[in-house]
């Protein structure tokens, strides 16, 4: 018994004596790269480098105690020079240093070969596009320079095909933000002085087929199809641009192709204003609207169905075509004459009036009728977009006529009509 206690005291002194570790040795739990050049090294190549030699010193340190690290940091160190010099090209390892800890520092230092490049210079391509669509895509591609003077500049010749993949990943992200409707592909030769050929084509889908139409409020729609055939041209520009392309910039072509319609002789003469409306689909609808601020012009001709000659009504009256002529006197007031024809009798009449607007859609006019000889007094309201009511009282006959209409498209709307002795109905065509 007394020997036993004697060998636990004696242990205990020597652990007095010699200490007992607080820890174990570290290990390597965390690799940082850092990649120099001495000349510039592309930032975009650097990266790549840095990737490349974090995963490679991961490899072979990664987990490894501080202790055996440093015991072997000058056989690992080579052994990464020797690694990643094999898979370099344009450049050689100069040196590759170790500092050990938790987080593993490794820096390597390159030696690039003979000449470098120091000058990049891009020659874009743009497949397949009319000017006008040309211009816009280069526009968006006014910053593709950047993207190959930081992967090249710097570099050595040698080593551009390496970079190919870094380019083109480059190349990708930036159409991705800037030109997503197209694709690109590139070409070049590593001198001093490089040259980059781009070629950029369009994605699916395109669009194949553009329908135009082309309305007026305040001319007979009949007078702009002396320009059809110019607005066509237009519109047929934008046959095989990407669909997304043409949505994304609706509004800046929808402007343009506005403003040289009214750029034309006639359309500055009549101070015309046109608006232009998109759908953007591979089979797209482009609509205009022009129309002037100064004059009213407008040819309609109705049919009665229903109708009853007397009561101030005539059969001749039944079809009828009428031309409106207005000058504006300002934003709200015009003065007009109305020309009416009536095909049956082959006769004819016209008034003279002043129209007033009144509120957002609602109009006063009176008008002399010339044939007749009395006046008329009349208001309307649009209801909505496709809804119009409407009344007229002749003061020589005391007979009011109100009408509730239906504009079915452009050329063509239905009213339903009633005065205190009839109802009727009456088809309109808007020429």
């Amino acid at each position: 018994m007394r020997m036993k206690r004697a060998a636990v005291l004696l242990f205990l002194f020597v652990l007095l004596l010699t200490g007992i570790p607080a820890q174990a040795a570290g290990r390597v739990e965390r690799i940082t790269a850092e990649v120099t050049a001495q000349s510039s090294l592309p930032p975009l190549v650097r990266e790549r480098m840095t990737q490349s030699v974090s995963v490679i010193a991961g490899q072979l340190l990664e987990g490894q105690s501080l202790d055996e690290l440093e015991n072997s940091r000058i056989g690992k160190e080579q052994l990464i020079r020797e690694v990643f010099d094999k898979v370099l090209v344009g450049y050689t390892v100069r040196d590759v240093r170790i500092f050990p800890g938790e987080t593993t520092e490794v820096e390597v230092r390159l030696l690039p070969w003979a000449e470098v490049i120091r000058q990049v210079e891009v020659d874009v391509t743009v497949e397949g596009m009319p000017p006008r669509i040309e211009s816009m895509v280069r526009r968006d591609l006014s910053g593709v320079d950047t993207v190959f003077r930081d992967a090249l500049t710097g570099l050595p010749t040698a080593a551009s095909d390496w970079t190919n993949g870094v380019l083109k990943h480059s190349l990708n992200a930036y159409l991705a933000e800037h030109l997503p409707e197209f694709r690109a592909d590139f070409e070049m030769d590593p001198e001093p002085f490089t040259k980059v050929r781009l070629v950029v084509y369009p994605k699916l889908p395109v669009v194949r087929t553009v329908d135009l139409s082309m309305r007026s409020d305040t001319v007979p729609n009949f007078t702009l199809l002396t320009h059809r055939d110019f607005m066509q041209g237009k519109a047929d520009e934008l046959v095989g641009v990407p669909v997304a392309f043409v949505r994304r910039h609706e509004a800046e072509l929808a402007r343009q192709f506005a403003g040289e319609l009214d750029a034309l002789p006639d359309f500055r003469s009549y101070h015309m204003n046109t608006q232009v409306d998109m759908d953007s689909a591979e089979r797209l609808h482009l609509m205009s609207r022009s129309d002037t601020s100064r004059y009213r012009l407008r040819l309609t001709g109705w049919l009665d169905i229903g109708r009853d000659a007397g009561n101030g009504h005539s059969e001749e009256d039944n079809l009828l075509f009428r031309l409106h002529a207005g000058s504006m006197l300002s934003g709200k007031d015009e003065l007009f004459l109305l020309f009416d024809l009536m095909p049956q009798q082959m006769d004819w009449a016209w008034s003279a009036g002043y129209d007033r607007l009144l509120n957002a859609g609602t109009h006063g006019q009176i008008r002399y009728d010339m044939r007749r000889h009395r006046f008329v007094l009349a208001a309307s309201r649009q209801l909505a977009p496709r809804w119009l009511l409407r009344y007229e009282y002749r003061l020589a006959d005391h007979i009011g006529e109100a009408g509730l209409r239906y504009k079915m498209h452009d050329f063509l709307s239905m009213e339903y009509i009633l005065d205190r002795n009839q109802n009727w109905l009456r088809l309109i065509g808007n020429f």
